[in-house]
Protein backbone atom coordinates (compact mmCIF):
# COMPACT_ATOMS: atom_id res chain seq x y z
CA UNK A 1 0.00 0.00 0.00
CA UNK A 2 1.24 3.39 -1.21
CA UNK A 3 1.31 6.25 1.29
CA UNK A 4 -0.16 9.44 0.94
CA UNK A 5 3.13 11.69 0.70
CA UNK A 6 4.74 8.61 -2.05
CA UNK A 7 1.61 9.38 -3.66
CA UNK A 8 1.73 12.99 -4.19
CA UNK A 9 5.51 13.01 -4.99
CA UNK A 10 4.81 10.39 -7.39
CA UNK A 11 1.82 12.23 -9.26
CA UNK A 12 4.47 15.77 -8.61
CA UNK A 13 7.03 14.00 -11.05
CA UNK A 14 4.69 12.86 -13.38
CA UNK A 15 3.17 15.45 -13.96
CA UNK A 16 6.30 17.30 -14.31
CA UNK A 17 7.77 14.85 -16.48
CA UNK A 18 4.82 15.59 -18.57
CA UNK A 19 5.06 19.21 -18.74
CA UNK A 20 8.54 20.02 -18.94
CA UNK A 21 9.17 19.63 -22.29
CA UNK A 22 6.91 21.88 -23.96
CA UNK A 23 7.45 24.29 -20.68
CA UNK A 24 11.01 24.75 -21.53
CA UNK A 25 10.73 24.83 -25.40
CA UNK A 26 8.30 27.89 -25.03
CA UNK A 27 10.87 29.27 -22.35
CA UNK A 28 13.40 28.79 -25.36
CA UNK A 29 11.23 29.65 -28.64
CA UNK A 30 12.15 25.96 -29.53
CA UNK A 31 8.60 25.16 -30.91
CA UNK A 32 8.77 28.31 -33.05
CA UNK A 33 11.42 27.32 -35.01
CA UNK A 34 9.49 24.59 -36.46
CA UNK A 35 7.13 26.96 -37.42
CA UNK A 36 7.92 29.30 -40.73
CA UNK A 37 12.16 29.54 -40.40
CA UNK A 38 14.00 31.29 -42.71
CA UNK A 39 16.52 30.43 -45.11
CA UNK A 40 20.08 32.15 -45.06
CA UNK A 41 18.51 33.91 -48.99
CA UNK A 42 15.98 35.41 -46.52
CA UNK A 43 18.88 36.60 -44.10
CA UNK A 44 20.41 38.09 -46.57
CA UNK A 45 17.29 39.51 -47.70
CA UNK A 46 15.96 41.17 -44.76
CA UNK A 47 19.60 42.63 -44.07
CA UNK A 48 19.20 44.63 -47.17
CA UNK A 49 15.88 45.97 -46.80
CA UNK A 50 17.03 46.78 -43.47
CA UNK A 51 19.69 48.96 -44.66
CA UNK A 52 17.89 50.93 -46.94
CA UNK A 53 15.05 51.62 -44.19
CA UNK A 54 18.30 53.28 -42.47
CA UNK A 55 21.11 53.61 -44.78
CA UNK A 56 24.66 54.04 -44.20
CA UNK A 57 25.70 58.09 -43.73
CA UNK A 58 27.87 59.69 -41.56
CA UNK A 59 27.21 56.92 -39.31
CA UNK A 60 27.03 53.20 -39.84
CA UNK A 61 23.20 51.83 -41.04
CA UNK A 62 21.17 49.10 -39.87
CA UNK A 63 23.41 46.23 -41.96
CA UNK A 64 26.29 47.24 -39.86
CA UNK A 65 24.01 47.22 -36.64
CA UNK A 66 23.43 43.80 -37.59
CA UNK A 67 19.78 44.32 -37.41
CA UNK A 68 18.39 41.69 -39.42
CA UNK A 69 19.59 39.15 -36.40
CA UNK A 70 17.32 41.30 -34.20
CA UNK A 71 14.36 40.96 -36.73
CA UNK A 72 14.79 37.09 -37.11
CA UNK A 73 14.91 37.02 -32.77
CA UNK A 74 12.09 38.82 -32.54
CA UNK A 75 10.21 37.07 -34.75
CA UNK A 76 10.61 33.99 -34.01
CA UNK A 77 10.48 34.23 -30.37
CA UNK A 78 8.12 37.33 -29.71
CA UNK A 79 5.71 36.40 -32.90
CA UNK A 80 2.64 34.27 -32.30
CA UNK A 81 2.69 31.64 -34.81
CA UNK A 82 -0.19 33.96 -36.95
CA UNK A 83 1.95 36.77 -36.92
CA UNK A 84 5.04 34.79 -37.64
CA UNK A 85 3.88 33.53 -40.93
CA UNK A 86 1.94 36.53 -41.73
CA UNK A 87 5.41 38.47 -41.70
CA UNK A 88 7.54 35.49 -43.50
CA UNK A 89 4.37 35.39 -46.28
CA UNK A 90 5.00 39.33 -46.68
CA UNK A 91 8.79 38.41 -46.73
CA UNK A 92 8.09 35.60 -49.72
CA UNK A 93 5.62 38.00 -51.51
CA UNK A 94 8.78 41.06 -51.68
CA UNK A 95 11.12 38.64 -52.94
CA UNK A 96 8.75 37.14 -55.57
CA UNK A 97 7.44 40.04 -56.65
CA UNK A 98 11.01 41.51 -57.11
CA UNK A 99 12.20 38.52 -59.04
CA UNK A 100 9.32 38.71 -60.85
CA UNK A 101 9.94 42.15 -62.00
CA UNK A 102 13.57 42.18 -61.92
CA UNK A 103 14.29 38.52 -62.91
CA UNK A 104 16.97 39.23 -59.77
CA UNK A 105 16.96 39.10 -56.11
CA UNK A 106 16.93 42.08 -54.05
CA UNK A 107 19.94 41.69 -53.26
CA UNK A 108 21.33 41.50 -56.72
CA UNK A 109 20.00 45.68 -57.42
CA UNK A 110 21.53 48.87 -57.31
CA UNK A 111 20.97 51.20 -54.95
CA UNK A 112 18.29 53.31 -56.62
CA UNK A 113 16.39 50.11 -57.89
CA UNK A 114 16.30 48.84 -54.36
CA UNK A 115 14.55 52.25 -52.97
CA UNK A 116 12.27 52.21 -55.94
CA UNK A 117 11.13 49.14 -55.68
CA UNK A 118 10.62 49.42 -51.83
CA UNK A 119 8.25 52.75 -52.22
CA UNK A 120 6.21 50.61 -54.86
CA UNK A 121 5.95 47.44 -52.62
CA UNK A 122 5.32 49.40 -49.23
CA UNK A 123 1.72 51.09 -50.24
CA UNK A 124 0.24 47.44 -51.43
CA UNK A 125 1.24 45.75 -47.98
CA UNK A 126 1.39 48.26 -45.08
CA UNK A 127 0.94 45.68 -42.32
CA UNK A 128 4.29 43.72 -43.64
CA UNK A 129 6.27 47.18 -44.14
CA UNK A 130 4.64 48.84 -41.16
CA UNK A 131 6.19 45.55 -38.85
CA UNK A 132 9.39 45.35 -40.84
CA UNK A 133 10.27 49.18 -40.16
CA UNK A 134 9.04 49.11 -36.65
CA UNK A 135 11.24 45.71 -35.95
CA UNK A 136 14.23 47.83 -38.24
CA UNK A 137 14.21 50.78 -36.05
CA UNK A 138 13.96 49.20 -32.72
CA UNK A 139 16.73 47.17 -33.74
CA UNK A 140 18.63 49.84 -34.77
CA UNK A 141 18.54 52.26 -32.06
CA UNK A 142 18.55 49.78 -29.04
CA UNK A 143 21.99 48.07 -30.79
CA UNK A 144 25.35 49.52 -29.28
CA UNK A 145 26.20 51.21 -33.47
CA UNK A 146 22.66 53.17 -32.64
CA UNK A 147 22.81 53.89 -29.65
CA UNK A 148 26.58 55.51 -29.49
CA UNK A 149 26.55 56.67 -32.96
CA UNK A 150 23.82 57.56 -34.19
CA UNK A 151 22.35 58.87 -31.31
CA UNK A 152 24.17 60.95 -28.50
CA UNK A 153 25.26 58.94 -25.47
CA UNK A 154 26.36 59.46 -21.90
CA UNK A 155 27.41 56.44 -20.00
CA UNK A 156 27.19 58.43 -16.86
CA UNK A 157 24.55 60.70 -16.84
CA UNK A 158 24.73 64.19 -14.44
CA UNK A 159 21.75 65.91 -12.98
CA UNK A 160 18.48 65.61 -14.39
CA UNK A 161 17.19 68.08 -17.20
CA UNK A 162 13.34 67.67 -18.14
CA UNK A 163 13.30 69.89 -20.75
CA UNK A 164 16.68 71.02 -22.61
CA UNK A 165 16.29 72.75 -26.00
CA UNK A 166 18.60 71.01 -28.78
CA UNK A 167 21.06 73.19 -30.55
CA UNK A 168 20.41 72.38 -34.35
CA UNK A 169 21.96 69.31 -35.45
CA UNK A 170 22.47 68.25 -32.83
CA UNK A 171 21.74 64.59 -31.86
CA UNK A 172 19.04 63.14 -29.78
CA UNK A 173 19.90 61.72 -26.96
CA UNK A 174 19.83 57.55 -25.90
CA UNK A 175 18.11 56.17 -23.31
Amino acid sequence: MMKRREAVKFLSLAAGALLAPNVSQRAFGQDNLAVGSLSAAHETLLAELADVIIPTTDTPGAKAAGVEKFIIRTVRDCFSSEEREQFYAGLRKFEAECQSKFSAPYAALSSEKKVDFLKSFAPQNKTFFSKLKQLTVTGYFTSEIGATQALAYLPIPGRFQGSVLLEPGQKTWAL
